[in-house]
């Protein structure tokens, strides 16, 4: 089998190439990163020297560039993890978002459709259902809950969402969707939460919260999540969504608290900032549908991912010294 993996160079479709590689040694993986500012190569030298994997660094937007390389691979099947998702760049420039996030979205599928490729799979957020109220903690999302994205990102995803469905329903493109809740684990871009607290502690320098730091995230640790992508792709049902969930809901301040904790620093560190416009409240995820369908359930508990991650983070100094964004 031959998988295209867009977005590949970057924290969970990385990840995912390293699961999917180790699992499945025979397939054929090819990779498809423009290498912006959260797609760094040198995440993928663990399998750079493959020779079932090949690197191409392509924009998914350049039409003539995609039906080239999947005249080309032949693919079976593709993973749209290429987008643009940091909400905060989002607010600054929503063009780039909806270029990437929808455009590009729509290349690929037209491309599945004109080389008969047999499953298209979008991953994409719990942001696209907007937020929760704090104050009723047995509200979850639900895959038949109406769209109510918050951010030009989850706005584009959300797009991108109901395009891959109407191209099911109208051209019959084999798809699946998957909405997770907050990833975290190796190879983090370091503008995120945790990698960014963990690199700022690490180096005795303010913690940024948001507000109070009262927003709740529901926390996946990603190779969970990998598990989850894998069992979707061969087994899930065509046309359909999956939330994806980590049945870990913790508030910003309490994330940061712990990690503190796991790295024997003070808590003087933590630095309240503005908060973000249209700040969503709470995420938090019915994961339900795939546990009963596809007998997923996460496996890695808050506590002990997080103390994985922090681990990585100082073990792994020389991946993320160079990116150069440290606050």
């Amino acid at each position: 089998m031959t998988i295209v993996v867009t977005g590949g160079a970057g924290f969970i479709g990385s990840n995912f190439i390293f699961y999917i590689m180790k699992k499945y040694p025979d397939y054929r993986v090819v990779c498809l990163d423009k290498l912006t500012y959260a797609g760094n190569i040198s995440t993928l030298k663990p399998v750079e020297d493959k020779p079932n994997f090949t690197f191409v660094k392509m924009d998914i937007c350049d039409r003539g560039a995609v039906y080239k390389l999947f005249e080309e691979e032949k693919p079976d099947v593709v993973i749209n993890f290429a987008a643009e998702s940091h909400v905060d760049r989002s607010i600054e420039n929503p063009e780039i978002f909806l270029a990437t996030n929808i455009k590009g979205t729509l290349v690929l599928m037209d491309a599945c459709l004109e080389y008969g490729v047999k499953r298209f799979h979008q991953v994409s957020t719990d942001e696209v259902y907007g937020d929760l109220p704090l104050d009723h903690p047995e509200l979850l999302f639900t895959e038949d809950m109406p769209l109510k994205p918050s951010s030009p990102y989850s706005s584009s995803k959300a797009g991108a969402d109901l395009l891959a469905l109407a191209y099911y329903r109208t051209y019959n493109l084999p798809v699946t969707i998957s909405r997770c809740s907050n990833n975290y684990g190796p190879y983090h871009f370091p503008e995120k939460l945790i990698p960014l607290a963990i690199m700022n502690a690490t180096g005795g320098k303010n913690i940024p919260v948001y507000g109070e730091g009262k927003n709740v995230r529901d926390w996946l640790y990603v190779e969970d999540h990998c598990k989850a992508l894998d069992l979707v792709i061969h087994k899930g049902r065509l046309g359909e969504v999956y939330n994806i969930g980590g049945r870990s809901e913790k508030s910003n301040i309490d994330v940061v608290k712990t990690i503190c904790k796991c790295l024997g620093k003070d808590e003087s560190l933590i630095t309240y900032v503005a908060d973000r416009k249209g700040h969503d409240m709470r995420y938090g995820i019915d994961f339900s549908k795939i546990s009963h369908e596809l007998g997923w359930v996460p496996e890695v508990k808050f506590d002990d991912g997080i103390k994985k991650t922090v681990q990585w983070y100082l073990e792994n100094r020389d991946w993320w010294e160079q990116l150069s964004v440290v606050e």
